[in-house]
């Protein structure tokens, strides 16, 4: 190639690379500059409600284990050998109050004891003699107390001596050792007998028909049935709003129903690790058992004047939010009470604009746009 020829070529590159430059600026100065966005501030929008300062029935949730009511041990005072009776002496037998629990022999016992009466029917027959001829207005006294004497029954009490001449007669006689003698007699008699104090159930037994009883052995244990009593823990902050006749309404969490109680007791001690007071509920009906667990709902005393909230609308327990001049204010309040689901507050005035709810990243002075107003009695009626 030729020197002309390649400086040619070198001018027209030259040349088109000029003219790309030119139409690339020419193009760009045709292009309109897209419009610029303003820096505009967001403003949250929120709901809110009106405080409603009011008196409030308030509950106290408690739970805890049911035990018996009553809940004897059986123990006997007597010894021989136990019979058998109409009910069988086995744990799970139920005995109606009254019925006979279990029955020793008391043969011998009783024959002891009518040995003892026919002493004292001898000895007040030998007295009578001389009671006729020294004290003849006392006599016919005595003779009506021999004819009613029956060995068979408890014996009667003496005739009350007319004057104290009589009375020392009858004393050196020693007819009142021999009194009370068969009437200790016929007292230790009926405890060969054991009847239900109240209507119950065997939970433990010891011994069985045909055995032979110690005196002093353990016989069983026996337990009442449908009535029963919960032993729950109230916190010392609470305590002041149960009181003894308070009603509890309970369920169980194994089976259906619902069952009322009544506060019966309320402990004196505080428990020093968990700061809580014993509280004892009485409770019967149908289906209960001993050692079940139920919950339930205290009723508990009015709060006067109070205000309850949704208890995620509290900051630190300690204050609410306030809407004013379209602005958050955090407002300081006094925590009453607290349940898993509302706190009851005092220190806000009725009519005050509350917040109904809380966004996320909210803050106190921060501008705010109300959305709708509610009451504060409404928005808990309407979480309930």
């Amino acid at each position: 190639m030729s020197t002309l020829a390649r400086r040619l070529s070198i001018v027209v590159g030259i040349l088109v690379l000029v003219g790309s430059f030119a139409l690339s600026r020419y193009l760009g100065s045709q292009k309109q500059e897209p419009e610029r966005k303003t820096d505009t501030k967001r403003v949250t929008e929120v709901e809110v409600m009106t405080a409603v300062n009011q008196k409030i029935a308030s509950t106290l949730e408690v739970q805890g284990r049911l035990t018996a009511f009553e809940r004897i041990e059986l123990y006997a005072e007597v010894g021989g050998l136990l019979k058998e009776t109409s009910r069988p002496f086995k744990v799970g037998t139920n005995f109606p109050k009254g019925t006979v629990l279990c029955s020793i022999d008391d043969a011998e016992a009783r024959l002891t004891l009518l040995a003892q009466k026919s002493s004292l029917l001898n000895a007040v027959t030998q007295m009578m003699p001389d009671l006729k001829i020294d004290y003849p207005e006392s006599y016919k006294n005595w003779k009506l107390y021999l004819d009613e004497f029956n060995p068979e029954k408890p014996v009667p009490a003496f005739p009350q001596p007319l004057n104290q001449q009589e009375k020392y007669f009858v004393a050196s006689r020693n007819l009142h050792n021999a009194y009370y003698s068969i009437k200790s007699a016929e007292e230790r008699l009926g405890k060969y007998l054991i009847r239900s104090p109240f209507n119950g159930t065997l939970i433990q037994v010891s011994i069985y028909p045909g055995a032979v009883v110690r005196v002093g052995q353990k016989l069983g244990e026996l337990m009442s049935t449908g009535n029963y009593e919960l032993e729950a823990t109230v916190t010392v902050a609470d305590l002041q709003y149960v009181r003894v006749g308070s009603r509890v309404k309970l369920v169980s969490g194994d089976i259906g129903g619902q069952w009322s109680g009544t506060v019966r007791r309320i402990g004196d001690q505080v428990d020093p690790g968990t700061q809580t007071v014993k509280v004892f509920i009485g409770v019967s009906g149908a289906n209960l058992r001993d050692g079940m667990y139920l919950r339930g709902e205290v009723e508990a005393s009015n709060i006067e004047n109070a205000l309850q909230l949704p208890r995620e609308l509290l900051v630190n327990q300690e204050s609410v939010y306030e809407v004013r001049d379209s602005q958050l204010h955090l407002r300081p309040v006094t925590l009453v009470k607290m349940t898993p689901e509302f706190a009851i507050i005092r220190g806000i005035e009725s009519g005050t604009v509350l917040l109904k709810n809380k966004p996320a990243g909210i803050f106190d002075g921060m501008k705010v746009r109300i959305k709708a107003a509610t009451s504060a009695q409404d928005e808990v009626t309407s979480n309930k």
